[in-house]
C-alpha cells in the first residue's frame, strides 16, 4: 500500500515522505498531523487495516478531502490513485475519482482480521514517542 501511494505521488511529479506516527490510530488524526509535516499541507493517513484518508492541514480533524474507509475494497492500483490525487490536491490540479471494487461480501470476509489488526495498532500507542520517517520504502 505505501508503496503504491508513493508511487502515485512520484508519477505526479513529487517526493512523498512516509512518517510512522505513534500517538494515535485514529484515520483522521494520522492524515491531519501528517498534513501538518507536509510542506504542502496535503497528507495520506493510513490505518494498518488499509483505510485511508487524503487530509489537508487547514480543514479541521473530521473535515478531510477525501476517506476510503472500506480498505477491502482497495486494490493496489487505488491505493497508486490516492497518492496521484494527494500529489494533485498539492499541486492545486483536478482529481479523479478513485477506483473502488465493489463486493459487498468483502467487509464481512476482512472483519475480524482488520479487527484484529486495529486493535493490535491502538494497544501500539505510545503518545510520547516521536514519528520516525522511513526512507527504505522509497
Amino acid at each position: 500500500m505505501l508503496h503504491e501511494i508513493a508511487m502515485g505521488i512520484k508519477n505526479e511529479g513529487l517526493i512523498p515522505r512516509i512518517i510512522k506516527f505513534y500517538h494515535t490510530s485514529d484515520c483522521a488524526s494520522i492524515g491531519h498531523t501528517g498534513a501538518g509535516y507536509s510542506g504542502s499541507g496535503i497528507a495520506v493517513g493510513v490505518q494498518s487495516k488499509g483505510t485511508a484518508v487524503i487530509h489537508r492541514k487547514d480543514l479541521q480533524l473530521l473535515n478531510n478531502l477525501e476517506l476510503f474507509s472500506q480498505a477491502p475494497n482497495l486494490t493496489l492500483k487505488s491505493y497508486r490513485a490516492i497518492g496521484r490525487n494527494a500529489a494533485k490536491y498539492a499541486r492545486g490540479v483536478k482529481v479523479s475519482p478513485v477506483p473502488v471494487k465493489i463486493d459487498n461480501m468483502a467487509r464481512l470476509k476482512f472483519i475480524t482480521k482488520t479487527t484484529i489488526m486495529h486493535h493490535i495498532e491502538t494497544n501500539a500507542i505510545n503518545k510520547k514517542r516521536k514519528p520516525e520517517t522511513f526512507k527504505a520504502l522509497l
